[in-house]
């Protein structure tokens, strides 16, 4: 899409708007109510947080999207630096809702193409997936293989969720404990001094 077509799409849809507002016509936003966790159950629990730190770590606006000059911050960043029509090819591959930002959802359709193949390694896209992709050696995660793999881990993936969130919990628990023993024995060393 050239950029005259581009602006001149978002004029005209913004010029709808005005229209119907100025008619009395109630506009109503559509918002989908997504649930990250379910969407994108080829990624574990883990693998999303990182992602969504990586993400947050370029929102610069913190307004949950990354806009063409957080883009270009974060491939430079990355040591890919990318032209302005690069740019705007990346964010177009993945905009969904063509609002020309990348939101959360659409950051993690890129880990999600690149694991299919189907991003170009050259590619703009194809660099900022291999470039911020997670080790998966590191996270303990791994795909399935073959066929019976697969097969083992559709019938797991509920499981899956369960038990990260039970092994989050076991953890915060076992934190909690241990910040109470170091202050029962913090206490115990204070009364020998009163």
């Amino acid at each position: 899409m050239s950029a005259d077509s581009e602006l001149s799409s978002v004029l005209n849809r913004r010029q709808q708007i005005n229209d119907a507002l100025e008619n009395g016509v109630e506009v109503k936003h559509t918002y989908r109510v997504v649930n990250i966790y379910t969407e994108f159950h080829e990624f574990s629990r883990k693998e999303i947080k990182e992602y969504q730190a990586t993400f947050s770590k370029y929102d610069v606006g913190k307004d949950g999207f990354l806009d063409l000059a957080e883009l270009k911050i974060m491939m430079e960043k990355l040591g890919a630096p990318q032209t302005h029509l690069g740019l705007k090819g990346m964010i177009a591959e993945v905009d969904e809702d063509k609002d020309g930002k990348i939101s959360f959802r659409e950051f993690l359709l890129i880990y999600r193409k690149a694991r299919a193949g189907e991003l170009v390694s050259d590619s703009g896209l194809g660099q900022l997936a291999r470039l911020t992709e997670i080790n998966v050696d590191e996270v303990g995660v791994n795909g399935a293989k073959n066929f019976f793999e697969a097969k083992i881990e559709q019938q797991l993936r509920t499981n899956k969720f369960h038990d990260e969130i039970r092994q989050e919990q076991e953890e915060k628990r076992r934190m909690e404990e241990e910040r109470i023993l170091r202050r029962q024995q913090f206490q115990q060393r204070a009364a020998v001094f009163q």
